[in-house]
């Protein structure tokens, strides 16, 4: 792994975080307790910030950027970023489930208990009502989404890179 102070910035890690060995955190992060970053995923806080709650799983592939002087990145707690994906200075809230392959831009915000589909665009300065999922490109709301989804998807996915970062410490 790579971890790389950048401008008097250390990257900060909670308690009991997984890290692979090739994947790469740099300058001004904080992420919180029992997060994993996995293959090939990068965490870039040069040009912002980037702040990360507990139970966040970044998966292989993924990117999380932000913007120089506009804006940084704010993840929430129990949130997974799919392989491929990339978040870029944007915010996204509690329970949050974004897909493989998906883009979320500057500006944007995802409410809490939201599923951002494989694939999916989330085009510049787009706002994203909690308990939907949205899909397409550029991503669109195609359904609210209720307890079960919740519970089965964006909790359960989360839940099991804890167990699955248990399998490589």
């Amino acid at each position: 792994m790579i971890i790389k102070e950048l401008n008097g910035h250390m990257p900060q890690f909670g308690k009991d975080c997984y890290l692979a060995e090739n994947s790469v955190v740099v300058g001004d992060v904080v992420m919180g307790d029992q997060c994993s970053v996995w293959f090939n995923a990068v965490i870039r806080g040069d040009v912002n910030y980037i702040r990360m709650g507990s139970k966040v799983n970044i998966q292989d592939g993924a990117v999380v950027h932000c913007t120089y002087e506009k804006y940084p990145t704010n993840i929430g707690n129990n949130v997974s970023v799919g392989h491929n994906a990339i978040v870029h200075g944007c915010t996204i809230h509690d329970n949050v489930l974004v897909g493989m392959g998906a883009i979320v831009m500057d500006n944007c915000v995802v409410e809490s208990n939201t599923i951002i589909a494989a694939g999916a665009v989330v085009t510049q300065g787009t706002h994203i009502e909690s308990g939907t999922i949205y899909a397409g490109v550029p991503a669109k709301k195609v359904k609210d989404i209720g307890q079960e989804l919740i519970s089965g998807q964006i909790e359960r996915i989360a839940e099991n890179y804890i167990k699955y970062s248990g399998w490589y410490k």
